[in-house]
C-alpha cells in the first residue's frame, strides 16, 4: 500500500483531524490487507483508507458476555438473515425506512437520497444483514456489511425501527 501523511485545520464536524496517515492499496492488495494494517475506509470505493484505533472482535473467539447475552434474550423472536447485496431488493419502501431512520437518528437530510443510494451501490456494501420480527412478519431493520471471505467482515450502517428500542434493537442487530 502506498502511505500519505497530511496535516490540516481540524473539523471534527466533518471527521477531518488535524493530522492523518491515508492507505492507497497497491494492485493486488484487498481491503481486507489494508484493515489488518489498522486502517478503515474513508472512501465507499474501498480506494482509500485511514489509520485510526477501532475495534476488532476475532469471531472464532468471541464468547458473549453477560451483558451479550441479556441483548440477544430481549431479541428473541427476531429472524436475521444474511444477503448477498445482488439478492436484496432495495425497493422504494426499503428506501424510504432508511431515509426516515437516518433524519432521525443522523439529522434532517444529513443523509440524503442521493447519498443512501450512492451507498447502496458502492462496493463497501457486499451483504445486509435483515431483521424480521417473526411474530408479525415484518422487517424491522437491516444492516450492511463487507464481507471478504472468512477474513473480514465490517458493520457498517445499520437502519432499524426505533418502536423497537425497548428492545434493544440496535445492540441486538449489532452483537
Amino acid at each position: 500500500m502506498k502511505l500519505f501523511f497530511s496535516e490540516q485545520k481540524s473539523d471534527y464536524d466533518h471527521y477531518q483531524f488535524p493530522y492523518a496517515i491515508w492507505a492507497v492499496p497497491e494492485p493486488g492488495e484487498t481491503p481486507a490487507d489494508i484493515f489488518n494494517a489498522g486502517f478503515l475506509p474513508s472512501s465507499r470505493n474501498l480506494d482509500r483508507f485511514y489509520l485510526c484505533r477501532q475495534v476488532r472482535v476475532n469471531l472464532a473467539k468471541f464468547k458473549p458476555s453477560s451483558e451479550n447475552r441479556r441483548i440477544l434474550r430481549k431479541g428473541e423472536g427476531i429472524r436475521v438473515e444474511l444477503l448477498p447485496r445482488a439478492k436484496f431488493d432495495y425497493t422504494p419502501e426499503r428506501r424510504q425506512f432508511f431515509k426516515n431512520y437516518a433524519d432521525i437518528k443522523f439529522g434532517k437530510d444529513t443523509m440524503t437520497f442521493e447519498r443512501l443510494d450512492s451507498l447502496f451501490n458502492s462496493p463497501i456494501i457486499s451483504h445486509l444483514l435483515v431483521f424480521t420480527d417473526a411474530k408479525t412478519g415484518s422487517e424491522i431493520g437491516a444492516a450492511t456489511l463487507y464481507v471478504e471471505g472468512k477474513e473480514l467482515a465490517y458493520y457498517y450502517y445499520a437502519f432499524y425501527d426505533l418502536n423497537y428500542y425497548a428492545r434493544n434493537l440496535g445492540m441486538f442487530m449489532m452483537t
